[in-house]
């Protein structure tokens, strides 16, 4: 499914979410910046946008030390075709770095994605070193007299739209089925408690639609 959507993913970020996503990606970015960590991991770095935003925005110690690591190889490329590196195929599940190997992990909208949450968890925690911190930047559950309006728009139009513009409707179907599907903000919490981590806490954006969730090693 992500190797479909990969040429055409970045224009339908823009398109689908009203250009929110770039707005999303600076808080995260203002987010790490205050960290300014040495050694980052950007999982399901996708095309590469969470990475080159955080370079650009001088968020890293040293722009060389990110790297980008996803399981869709043609996501890969289309971070490469942008200069973006390194990058490593690798499967957020069995990560192919040493204990300890990072002070700090992000993860933009592919969290959801992952087969086994709290084995994702469980393997982000080994791969940072104590006081590292993660960052999940997800669609989540908008205010309770916004969620109706956002469930239909996800379930009824979104799919239709991507269609209309190229895309395949069952990728956007998926979309609107593992949103509606995600833990809600405070459940998200608890798993993050659960899987070891200390210091958690999140920030709603545009009424909860997307939270910024944050917890530490």
């Amino acid at each position: 499914m992500f190797d479909r959507v990969a040429p055409r993913y970045d224009f339908l970020n823009r398109l689908l979410s009203g250009g929110r996503d770039k707005a999303w990606r600076r808080v995260l970015t203002r987010q790490v910046a205050r960290r300014r960590p040495a050694r980052l991991l950007d999982l399901a770095t996708g095309s590469g946008e969470v990475l080159r935003a955080l370079r650009e925005a001088g968020a890293l110690a040293d722009p060389r030390s990110g790297i980008g690591a996803d399981f869709c190889l043609p996501m890969l490329e289309e971070a490469r075709a942008k200069g973006i590196g390194p990058l490593v195929l690798a499967d957020g599940l069995r990560l192919p770095f040493a204990d300890g190997s990072f002070d700090a992990v992000t993860i933009a909208f592919g969290f959801r994605n992952l087969e086994d949450r709290a084995a994702g968890l469980r393997e982000i925690h080994r791969v940072l070193e104590p006081g590292g911190v993660l960052y999940i930047l997800e669609f989540s559950h908008p205010w309770a007299v916004l969620a109706p309006f956002y469930f239909f728009y996800l379930r009824h139009l979104l799919p239709g739209i991507a269609g209309r513009v190229g895309a395949p409707r069952e990728a956007y179907a998926y979309l609107g089925d593992s949103i509606r599907a995600f833990p809600s903000q405070s459940r998200l919490a608890a798993l993050l408690r659960e899987c070891g981590f200390a210091e958690v806490a999140w920030r709603n954006l545009t009424a909860g639609v997307v939270a910024l969730h944050e917890a530490r090693k």
